[in-house]
């Protein structure tokens, strides 16, 4: 099995073996790819994950009461029903 602490104390000795100008560089380069990935990222159709699970509690909540309206209405039908029932009767 890899001991964790023999590949930190690797990648330290490797990171510290990079030349300060070749850090600077592969910094510069990281934020660079960071701000053109968000800035294409924002030009994308999309929504947030925030967004998107607020939405997904909204359809919860709209199919929830879609069920009870839909409960009430049966039970509405069924007394329709029995109070025709009843005058036909008479």
């Amino acid at each position: 099995m890899i001991n964790a602490k023999k590949i930190e104390e690797i990648a330290k000795q490797v990171t510290d073996a990079i030349p300060p100008g070749v850090k600077s560089v592969a910094n510069e380069i990281e934020e660079k790819t960071k701000t053109v990935i968000q800035r294409k990222l924002s030009e994308l159709d999309v929504v947030t994950r925030e967004e998107f699970d607020v939405q997904t509690q909204v359809l919860i909540k709209t199919r929830e009461k879609i069920t009870a309206l839909e409960a009430a209405v049966v039970a509405l039908e069924q007394r329709l029903a029995a109070v025709e029932n009843k005058s036909t009767a008479e």
